[in-house]
């Protein structure tokens, strides 16, 4: 379980999916869809730089390079082990 304090009162809890199945074991399980995206995190950050040359460092898998988006954004896409897309951006 990975842990982010995005506020003084708010958490986000991400964990890995074999962990989760013992949790919701009357559900189907998510090991079934591995791969496949199941969810999009979108995180604005100080420093997007900073935070893409990052998640090199520590190996994620780059899906989409940091530039600038269409939206007023500038960003970047990875993929964790489970497959769901992490993005990182800061306005422009």
């Amino acid at each position: 379980m990975t842990e982010f304090q995005l506020s003084e009162t708010t958490v986000l809890g991400l964990m890995p999916e074999k962990n989760i199945e013992k949790i919701i074991s009357k559900l189907p399980k998510p090991s079934s869809a591995n791969g496949i995206p199941r969810c999009e995190l979108y995180f604005y950050v100080d420093d997007v730089e900073t935070a893409y040359h990052h998640a090199i460092q520590v190996g994620a898998n780059l899906i989409s390079d940091l530039q600038e988006r269409n939206w007023g954004d500038k960003a970047c896409y990875f993929s964790d082990l489970d497959g769901n897309v992490i993005a990182f951006a800061e306005k422009m």
